[in-house]
């Protein structure tokens, strides 16, 4: 029997807060929640954001806590005043033209036309003729909206890092934010587990890309800046992982990441979803972080046509001014996409491992879905293999659930605000749920409220259905106040406004979470409830076994919520040890049928047995 890959830890921060303790969707559906409930969430951000330090909330605090979160006009670079270089043609009146560099910054080949007078440390040069060069200027980028992390937080300042990508501070601090969530501490873990028993399967789609990694590293010699020895090793994908790895929880087990665009964070529950149910890991950490608010990639999707540009966002309002907030639109009339920025991570457990420690249960993934799209005109159009993985979903859904029980699930689209995908999206899903009886199939589409984070974008969806789970409501599409005409939804209920789900959303038992990248990399995964995952596990392990595990639940959930109310206060355990344990050819003992290393407790086994034995 394949073991039940439980989720027991989640955290991270996308536009709309803190992914522990369900802060960033209980932001979402704040419109819904009382005074009380959502004292902690404004806490929360108004500490983060540095909007209060003793704690306290005003109406004030409230406003400016939503003006500087969720989708809202960028910050992490000025859109009406981006720096954009001109190539020009320089000439005088006598084909003379004079200029002073540093003796140092003189080119090593010194064009024909050039005179050169060394002054000291200073050259004049006199260019007899043309001069070709760059003229610095400022333009108004024609995207003002994003998906920035809350305006005044910045996760690198909470640790040491030094010269860190964007995207690595934000998986320092999502992995910490994800570890704290667990109510116990990683060596606790180690202490029933062997070292090479954990897996880290994380990444970023687009790597790393700012100046301190790959972008910087690119532009040095057309810009005048140093590539330093950090640049290129940071740039790396699977750096996320390494990280985690190497500075956060001292991990000898199995790692990397599995990239497929937009999908990538299935990509990465799949493959740590496998290694649950087959036995290679007892744990394994899931996730992705994305930086990619950047004008130069930013660019780039634009001239797709892919991004939400401000001009056709007036236009779509007739008005003047563009609505920031309500850039991204799903299924509704809309523009494009919005660029965001977040790092979304869980931490899967094997069933029997997560009952022995009394871990929380948030949910557990039955299963996830990949399939491509076959032969396409266009490598960025959207083709067949959506139909599929959405299906496979729905038919598990059916199999474990029976064929009511499927119809007690909910999708968290893919929904990115593009005129394509309101289309072919709903019409997937539609569908679908034609084909399993499900009439009204309820669809939330979150990108309205964080926007699209690229490779963490499942992420995002994944941590917000396991908030309806906590507090009981599927959060509306808050950016649209109509179906698109050419939206197909006679079997959907696409949610323009928050749906109650029930007592701790027990009206659902699972939700399927959908994607699909560009290059035709399609994935769905169908997640359980924590209330179907506890009626499954004790169907497995019998009542009495159930019983210890809530006894010893209870603390774990008290240590849980002692680290959530501390974070909300501005205390938080941000986990990255630098050079700290390091371990080296002193420090491995190896025997025919272990290896021991010297920071933990268990030694690795060797496998002695011949998998192949019925080939011999």
């Amino acid at each position: 029997m394949a073991k039940l890959p439980l989720i027991v830890g989640l955290g991270g921060i996308n536009a709309a807060g803190r992914s522990s303790g369900f802060h960033s969707y209980k932001l979402m559906i704040a419109d819904v929640l009382s005074d009380d409930v959502m004292q902690s969430t404004w806490q929360d951000l108004a500490r983060r954001m540095g909007l209060s330090d003793d704690g306290a909330i005003t109406e004030d605090i409230i406003t400016a806590i939503k003006a500087g979160t969720c989708v809202r006009r960028i910050h992490s670079f000025d859109p009406d005043n981006l720096l954009y270089q001109y190539k020009a043609n320089l000439n005088s009146a006598d084909d003379q033209i004079t200029f002073t560099l540093r003796k140092s910054k003189l080119p090593n080949h010194i064009p024909s036309n050039w005179q050169v007078d060394i002054q000291g440390a200073k050259a004049v040069i006199t260019v007899m003729g043309n001069l070709d060069a760059l003229v610095e200027g400022r333009v108004a980028f024609p995207v003002s909206s994003g998906g920035n992390i809350p305006t005044g937080f910045e996760p690198s300042k909470l640790y040491n890092s030094r010269f860190h990508p964007r995207g690595l501070s934000l998986t320092v601090y999502g992995a910490s934010d994800a570890l704290n969530s667990l109510g116990f501490e990683w060596n606790e873990v180690l202490r029933h587990i062997r070292p090479d028993e954990v897996s880290v399967y994380a990444g970023s789609g687009l790597a790393q890309i700012d100046d301190n990694s790959l972008g910087g590293m690119i532009a040095a010699h057309l810009t005048g800046g140093r590539v330093s020895s950090k640049m290129m090793a940071l740039s790396f994908a699977e750096m996320p992982a390494d990280f985690i790895n190497g500075y956060v929880i001292n991990s000898i087990g199995a790692t990397g990441t599995n990239m497929g665009a937009c999908a990538t964070f299935l990509y990465n529950l799949r493959q740590g979803m496998y290694d649950i149910q087959h036995g290679k890991a007892k744990v394994v950490i899931v996730g992705n972080a994305e930086a990619p608010v950047e004008p130069e990639i930013m660019e780039g999707f634009r001239v797709m046509g892919a991004l939400a540009e401000d001009e056709q966002l007036k236009t779509l309002d007739g008005i003047d001014s563009v609505d920031n907030r309500r850039a991204c639109r799903p299924f509704s009339s809309n523009a494009g996409f919005t660029m965001a920025e977040s790092a979304q991570f869980v931490v899967l457990m094997d069933d029997e491992l997560a009952l022995e420690l009394g871990a929380n249960i948030y949910g557990s993934v039955a299963d996830v879905f990949v399939n491509a799209d076959a032969n396409k005109k266009s490598i960025s159009a959207p083709g067949v293999g959506n139909y599929v993985t959405v299906a496979k979903a729905a038919a598990l859904a059916k199999a474990i659930l029976g064929e009511e029980g499927v119809k007690q699930t909910f999708v968290q689209a893919h929904g990115t605000g593009t005129p394509q995908n309101r289309v072919t999206e709903s019409h997937i899903l539609n569908e679908v749920a034609k084909t399993f009886g499900i009439e009204s199939w309820p669809v939330a589409a979150i990108k309205s409220y964080v926007g699209h984070s690229m490779s963490a974008a499942a992420g995002d969806q994944l941590v917000a259905s396991l908030g309806v789970w906590q507090y009981g409501w599927l959060p509306a599409i808050n950016t649209i106040d109509h179906i698109a005409d050419d939206v197909h939804c006679s079997n959907l209920n696409i949610l323009m406004e928050h749906t109650y789900a029930g007592e701790y959303g027990q009206n659902y038992k699972a939700v399927i979470l959908n994607a699909k990248g560009f290059g035709g990399n399609n994935a769905s995964g169908l997640v359980l409830s924590p209330q179907q995952t506890i009626a499954m596990l004790t169907a497995k392990y019998g009542n009495d076994v159930m019983a210890v595990y809530q006894t010893r639940n209870q603390a774990v959930k008290a240590v849980t919520s002692s680290n959530d109310a501390n974070a909300c206060q501005g205390q938080e355990t941000i986990r990255y040890h630098f050079g700290e344990a390091v371990m080296d050819e002193h420090s491995v003992i190896i025997t025919p049928d272990a290896i021991k290393l010297s920071e933990f407790e268990h030694a690795i086994v060797l496998d002695s047995v011949n998998p192949y034995a019925d080939y011999n």
